[in-house]
């Protein structure tokens, strides 16, 4: 027994002492096969599942050593039965392998025959499968390789994907590192996704995501797709590729609300992917468009389900998904594990912010107490109202103007997620507002305004979530949400984790409603990122503002 940081329990939930000195080290060695759960002040709960066990194992971890990180941390002796099941779920992943097979294409194989026949006599899988090749070998009919993979996880037995990829049609890239250089975690990322061939690599907001991305095309030297949340990110994509690959314009193509081209290179929106003509999703067959040597799935957390559907038939293709965080808030991260793949690489946000590649943070949740009239409003509101009632409440307006009076000439981003209150704020602030309305060319004119420090606060909706390179933000007030998001909230202060000059601190507010459900929904969003290691102080409004609150009110 050691006086370790934590404490492992038989229902594989662990206990993580936040304060105790080991508790960084820890951290880092659960996190491969630990999801947190909760993260309250002093004991944060991880569950070891047998997803993020597989995805441990996909990742080049072993049993033992899952099973040292837990003994060497452990206060007390760790449960035998365990550490047994442990071992056996991790075991599990492999223990059947879809290959190529000469003779008959595509196969499922199994090490342990009993598995196999088990796995056959699968009302949902057997369809899926062809003849019977010999005791260990079974042929898979070649266009439900993706579904298999599914279906299989779903039943405890996730098979390890051996069958290879198809090289696409070839296409020059090389990297032009003139003046810059991939650094070391993301030469290691994109060494970790090619070994593999297809998977998922998790990086904070503002380390390099798409340098990752574009260095995996370097690689591939093939025909790409590129999925992104919004046309502004696709530009975004472009511009860095032109800027740090040997690729022209030309060579890259726009498949968005705007524009139709398929080139060598094309970066795609899941809204017009998505987007259903006549009760079919026409646009799906971009996929079938060319031979794709590689597909990238930018913010991959947030791939929709049509695009779960049609990646479940592009197996052969080589698939790489780039995220801050794994988590979806549908559940769906068994889907990301089969269709897309396993995680391959990740790293903790800490760990790139001691580096010096991210602006450390600062994360305050700021209290404010409702007026009278307000808490009656909510009190009395519908239980599906109750939310956005507390969550725009007027009361908040003058607590945003003093938290940006506290960084005169700060570059800050106001963010909420309902029109009225961002307009009532733009105007109080005398500041632009930025929402899904406003069209591409005005909302990159005002980015860029704000990139050259023309202007310095910005009111933005949920369009500004993801994928926006705003790296001179150093200040961000979040006053509302959608509900309890905890992939949102990473978006959001990722916002402002681009490296700032000489090491400055990112500041990131959450303005929230006391005695209200936005309490209750700002907890909810703070756990992934307090697992990452960053603490939120909580406030009250008047303790922190002072007279500035009582002279604005």
């Amino acid at each position: 027994m050691t006086d370790g940081p934590l404490i492992v329990q038989s229902d594989k939930t662990v206990l993580l002492e936040v304060d105790h000195p080991g508790a960084d080290e820890a951290r880092i060695a659960i996190a491969p096969f630990a999801e947190l759960e909760r993260a309250p002040e002093h004991v944060h709960t991880y569950r070891i599942s047998p997803l993020a066990l597989w995805n441990a194992r996909a990742a080049g971890h072993d049993p033992e050593q899952v099973v040292d990180a837990l003994v060497n941390h452990s206060r007390y002796p760790v449960p035998q039965p365990l550490l047994v099941d442990i071992v056996e779920t991790m075991g599990r992943f492999g223990r059947l392998e879809l290959n190529h097979d000469p003779a008959h294409g595509l196969v499922l194989s199994s090490r342990d025959r009993a598995v196999l026949e088990e796995v056959l006599r699968s009302k949902k899988i057997k369809p899926m499968l062809g003849a019977r090749v010999d005791d260990d070998t079974v042929v898979v009919h070649a266009s439900e390789r993706g579904r298999l993979k599914q279906a299989l996880v779903k039943i405890g037995w996730p098979a390890e994907d051996l069958a290879g990829y198809v090289d696409g049609e070839a296409h020059p890239i090389a990297l032009n590192e003139d003046g810059w250089h991939l650094r070391d975690y993301q030469r290691q990322a994109v060494t970790s996704f090619w070994a593999g061939g297809s998977g998922v690599v998790v990086l904070p907001c503002g380390a390099g995501k798409t340098l990752v991305g574009t260095a995996a095309m370097a690689e591939a030297q093939a025909t790409t797709l590129i999925l992104v949340t919004n046309t502004v990110s696709a530009r975004q994509w472009k511009r860095e590729l032109v800027e740090r690959t040997s690729l022209t314009a030309e060579e890259i193509g726009e498949y968005s609300g705007e524009k139709k081209e398929i080139r060598p290179v094309t970066i795609a929106t899941y809204q017009v992917i998505t987007r259903k003509s006549k009760g079919e999703y026409k646009h799906l067959e971009l996929f079938d468009s060319r031979d794709w040597g590689l597909i990238v799935y930018d913010e991959v957390h947030l791939l929709p389900a049509p695009v779960f559907r049609m990646t479940a038939d592009l197996q052969s293709r080589r698939r790489l998904g780039l995220t801050a965080t794994l988590v979806r808030e549908d559940g769906r991260e068994s889907d990301v594990f089969s269709l897309i793949g396993p995680k391959r690489y990740d790293a903790p946000w800490k760990d790139i912010e001691s580096q010096g590649w991210i602006a450390p943070a600062d994360c305050v949740e700021v209290r404010v107490t409702l007026t009278d009239d307000e808490r009656m409003n909510y009190a009395t509101s519908e239980a599906e109202e109750r939310y956005k009632v507390c969550s725009t409440a007027r009361t908040k307006a003058p607590v945003v103007r003093a938290i940006l009076d506290q960084h005169p000439g700060e570059p800050a981003l106001v963010i909420g997620a309902y029109l009225e209150q961002l307009h009532e704020l733009g105007k109080a602030l005398d500041a632009p507002i930025v929402e899904g309305s406003t069209n591409n060319k005005d909302r990159e004119a005002l980015y860029e305004s704000f990139r050259r420090g023309e202007i310095d606060r910005l009111v933005v909706s949920k369009v500004a979530n993801f994928s926006i390179d705003l790296p001179e933000a150093s200040v961000a007030v979040q006053v509302s949400g959608t509900f309890g998001s905890r992939q949102e909230e990473a978006q959001r202060l990722g916002r402002l984790l681009r490296p700032k000059n000489e090491r400055k601190q990112a500041h990131f507010y959450s303005v929230v409603s006391r005695d209200t459900i936005d309490t209750d929904y700002a907890a909810h969003r703070q756990r992934f990122l307090s697992e990452q290691g960053y603490a939120y102080r909580i406030v009250d409004s008047d303790d922190l503002l002072g007279p500035a609150i009582a002279d604005s009110t």
